[in-house]
Parts: C-alpha cells; sequence; structure tokens
C-alpha cells in the first residue's frame, strides 16, 4: 500500500489558505509577509520533491498551481511525475499540457484505490477542503507540517470540524528554526 502524505504550511492557529500571495484573500502571502525566510527551514520541500512518487490535488489547487509550478525550477521533479486531480466537475479538456501525466479521479473511494496500487509516497499539497476529506476517510498516514508561529484567525484550515473519534498521531521528525517555524512530521497511528 503507497503512503498518503499531507504536506503544509499552517499557521499556529491551523489556517493554510493562500500561503503563498494567491490574490483574494483576507492573508495571501502570510508565509513570507510576516517571518524571516531562512532556506534551512524549507529543505523538507526538496526532500518531499525526492522523495514522491505521485502528486495528489483538489481542483482549486490544481487550478493554481497548474499555472505556475510547471514552469518554475523549484518544481522540476514534480512536473515528471504523475498527478491525480480529485474532482466532480473537472474535464480532461481542463488540464494543462505541459505539467506531465495528470488523471482525474471523481472520489475517495478513487483515492483509497489508488493507494492500492504499486510504487512509492504520494504527497498532497494545498488542497484544504481535499485534506480535510481524506482525514476524515482515515487515508492520510502521514503529515509534514511547517507551523508558522503566526495566528491568523480567518481562513480555511487543514483539519475539519467533523464530530469524529480522537486520531492519534506519532511525531516523527521535528527541528526548531531560529525565525520561529517549526517541522513537525508526524505518523497517522492506525
Amino acid at each position: 500500500m503507497r503512503t498518503l502524505i499531507s504536506t503544509a504550511f499552517i499557521s499556529l492557529d491551523g489556517v493554510v489558505e493562500a500561503p503563498g500571495g494567491e490574490p483574494g484573500y483576507r492573508n495571501s502571502g502570510w508565509t513570507f509577509k510576516d517571518v524571516d525566510f531562512l532556506p534551512e527551514a524549507f529543505d523538507i520541500k526538496g526532500r518531499e520533491q525526492k522523495e514522491a512518487t505521485a502528486m495528489l490535488l483538489g481542483r482549486t489547487s490544481y487550478q493554481a498551481f497548474s499555472t505556475v509550478w510547471p514552469e518554475m525550477a523549484d518544481f522540476a521533479d514534480y512536473k515528471v511525475m504523475p498527478k491525480y486531480v480529485v474532482s466532480t466537475t473537472l474535464t480532461e479538456g481542463d488540464l494543462v499540457s505541459n505539467w506531465g501525466e495528470t488523471a482525474i479521479l471523481r472520489s475517495l473511494d478513487e483515492v483509497a484505490a489508488l493507494k492500492q496500487t504499486e510504487g512509492g509516497p504520494i504527497i498532497v499539497h494545498g488542497s484544504a477542503a481535499l485534506n480535510q476529506g481524506l482525514a476524515d476517510a482515515g487515508l492520510i498516514d502521514r503529515y509534514h507540517l511547517l507551523v508558522f508561529p503566526l495566528l491568523l484567525g480567518a481562513g480555511k484550515r487543514l483539519f475539519s470540524a467533523t464530530d469524529k473519534d480522537t486520531q492519534k498521531l506519532k511525531l516523527v521528525e521535528h527541528e526548531v528554526y531560529a525565525n520561529g517555524l517549526q517541522k513537525n512530521i508526524f505518523d497517522v497511528v492506525r
């Protein structure tokens, strides 16, 4: 079974919305506006590209990333790996042609089936609503979180407010950086 890894830039109060400066959001660009940049805090991002063998995205994140990431040298490894987009509305005609092989999955059941295939880790970037659905369905195996020392108040959250049983996590790697960022990698305990 493949490992499904959720990776996120997250504020201390759980907000993941618009970290990179996406227009139209209240706190757009919060990852670089209010915290000093330290390259070593972002080493995990390069490691993720080397370890992942596929990427899973929700429709909104796919539409945002697919217009920028294919041409960015920082994301070259993602360009060549298979991508899966979970959407009930996206069509083949909506997919970009310059970002490698992309397949549309219509349900979380199809994600569960993908996890049963041969291959290495699948990484989930962005995709707040998808992350909530995946977590609620018990499909996420690991979290890679870069926690920013900010309280943003409003915005999309990584974790849902669904009334469900406690989910235990095991901290398997962590580091704190001089700018206050924390890297926390958790395995989901089953």
